[in-house]
């Protein structure tokens, strides 16, 4: 088969998988090359990459909502010696496996709601939940379900932010009659969209950056670098305190011990 005839006959095996939502390069043929976005996920990670461990030798990750597995492939390629990606759309995990197996990259997926993340029992040593949150009905639930089950170390977040960029400061407490500060434009606030946004059915919640960064916190993660407009490279910190602060336990599932849950 001359060159040509490859690339013709690789291009109808991409497309025959639907649409990508991933643009992945697979021996030349773009996966979804007139992206809305341009080349995406590659925009992000060209400002991220910096950010991780060039050398992932020995460790494992996860990659929550892995799509079609662009975050996957390039963990794998960072030497990690296990990369699960989990989806809850069978059209991405079969992209995912795709391109995976074309690049020659060893990747587990699986169909796994970010929901039943405890259902993995096992702690990852880098954790990526990339364009997630705000498809997600509970968002802070998913939050803490990843801090509880599955993160022990890096936790790499990134989700569509809308509303100014400045943090305004927030007191610590503030007084019932006390209304302003929730006018400010820096105030914490996550958008609820009831119907569609960009057509999309799936988005229901939009944050600013400063409600971001106090989600990302009252879970438990400590903000260690921001490489991007709407990426976060985060550690597990200290739990946050107070009664409802998390969510509880399932039944028969018990927290983990208090020394597998980092400082």
């Amino acid at each position: 088969m001359s060159e040509p005839e490859a690339r013709a006959a690789l291009r109808r095996q991409i497309d025959a998988l639907g649409d990508w939502f991933h643009n992945i390069d697979l021996d030349g043929v773009a996966t979804a090359p007139n992206h809305f976005l341009g080349d995406y996920p590659r925009v992000k990670w060209r400002r991220l990459a910096g950010a991780l461990p060039a050398d992932l030798t020995g460790k494992s990750v996860l990659d929550i909502g892995c799509n079609g597995g662009f975050y996957s492939i390039e963990m794998k390629r960072r030497g990690a010696a296990r990369v699960l990606g989990i989806d809850s759309d069978e059209r991405y995990l079969a992209q995912a496996r795709f391109a995976a197996a074309r690049t020659g990259q060893d990747i587990e997926f699986r169909a796994l709601s970010v929901y039943d993340v405890g259902a993995l029992a096992e702690r990852f040593d880098v954790v990526l939940f990339m364009g997630v949150l705000y498809h997600l009905r509970h968002p802070l639930l998913a939050l803490d379900l990843i801090r509880d089950y599955v993160a022990a170390d890096v936790f790499v977040f990134q989700s569509m932010q809308r509303g100014v960029p400045e943090v305004a400061p927030v007191a610590e407490d503030y007084d019932f009659w006390d209304m302003d500060h929730f006018a400010a434009p820096g105030y914490p606030r996550l958008h609820f969209v009831e119907h569609r946004y960009a057509g999309d059915a799936t988005n229901w919640w939009v944050p600013n950056r400063a409600c971001t960064e106090a989600m990302l916190r009252a879970s438990g993660f400590r903000i260690e670098d921001h490489p991007e407009e709407e990426v976060y490279v985060c550690r597990c910190g200290p739990r946050p305190e107070g009664a409802g602060a998390v969510h509880p336990a399932p039944p028969g599932r018990p927290l983990p011990p208090a020394e597998e849950q980092g400082p």
